[in-house]
């Protein structure tokens, strides 16, 4: 190995800084024992040369690894958003974080093992798929915190958001605006579906409304599907279990010469990034969930510096209002004629 190509060590930064190599250990652990401006000349020589501390002997001298494991699926791009908000958290508390995807040919259970053969000291698992008593016996090695989802037992920390107030929103929203005939395309098997699903059959049997629940999935595939199935009785707006369904079913109405809100209002889940978009613009019920990864990782270091037993924690969504819901066509024809729609103005963000 050349010289060039060698990585920097502890002792290259010294020399380079003209101090002692237990000094810049000192510095690079964040310890006090130097002084400001010393500190600083030996952090900008680590930077120009490059150096970076190796974690690995850092583990191997240490009792702690400080590592927090995370599975994720990878087929859902709202989980990375989430793992953003972990990894800010984490180095807030002062912890690393590892990551494991969860995927067809990956097992949750294969997932969350690596993390532990890893060294993880304690477990978020994003939208857990296993059983109750599967997540218990990890809860009985480590601390484990199940994000999005809260029926997990009494020995698993839980950090959610509450399914049925959010579809409770999302169905007095459009009812507020006029819409009485409302479909809801269901989740499947997804995490959350079923508790949706339940829910949006309450709220609509609540106002003596038929609640009509068509299949569907968390992929825009799955919306597009669905949407496609609508077309030969077309409801005045839907309510999509997340916002990639919500995409879908837009991008069906789209194909059949249909206007989203003008003739199909549509409304998602999650408040994702894809709904922010510039030319989507959806409306969506948010869960916060970068507040709640916040709180899955505090949950996590608390449970490790032995502040408390586990706990369960339910947030309230809020609904995001944007371009993809109006009044139903009936409601604009009507005018003011009407008191059955709403007809006045609509606010968007």
């Amino acid at each position: 190995m050349t010289e060039m190509q060698r990585r920097p060590t502890l002792m290259d930064v010294a020399q380079a800084a003209g101090v002692s190599r237990a000094l810049v250990s000192i510095v690079m652990r964040g310890a006090p024992g130097a002084a400001g401006p010393t500190r600083e000349r030996v952090l900008t020589v680590a930077r120009d040369l490059g150096y970076r501390p190796d974690s690995r002997a850092r583990l191997l001298r240490s009792s702690r690894t400080r590592l927090l494991g995370v599975t994720f699926h990878g087929s859902a791009p709202f989980h990375a958003e989430i793992v953003d908000a972990v990894y800010a958290q984490a180095a807030e508390r002062g912890y690393e974080v590892v990551l494991s995807a969860v995927g067809r040919s990956r097992s949750e259970a294969r997932a969350i093992d690596g993390l532990l053969d890893f060294g993880s000291e304690a477990l978020i698992v994003i939208a857990p798929s296993l059983g109750i008593r599967e997540l218990e016996r990890y809860a009985g090695r480590v601390p484990v915190v199940s994000l999005l989802r809260d029926d997990v037992g009494a020995f698993v920390d839980s950090i959610s958001s509450d399914d049925r107030a959010g579809v409770r929103v999302a169905v007095e929203h459009l009812t507020g605006l006029g819409h009485w005939n409302i479909v809801h395309v269901d989740g499947g098997s997804a995490v959350s579906a079923a508790r949706r699903r339940d829910a949006f059959r309450l709220e609509m049997m609540g106002r003596q409304l038929e609640p009509v629940i068509i299949p569907g999935g968390p992929g825009e595939d799955d919306g597009l599907r669905a949407g496609d199935s609508l077309q030969g009785s077309l409801p005045s707006a839907v309510i999509a279990f997340n916002d990639r369904s919500a995409l879908g079913v837009m991008e069906s109405l789209r194909a059949a010469g249909l206007r989203v809100p003008e003739d199909v209002s549509v409304l998602g889940f999650d408040n994702s990034q894809l709904a922010q978009l510039r030319f989507v613009q959806l409306s969506s019920v948010s869960s916060e969930a970068p507040l709640l990864a916040v709180a899955a990782v505090d949950r996590a270091v608390d449970r490790l510096e032995g502040r408390g037993g586990p706990v369960h924690v339910v947030s309230d969504p809020r609904l995001i209002v944007r371009r993809t819901t109006a009044p139903p066509a009936e409601a604009w024809k009507l005018g003011s004629n009407s008191t059955s729609f709403a007809t006045g103005p609509i606010k968007f963000t």
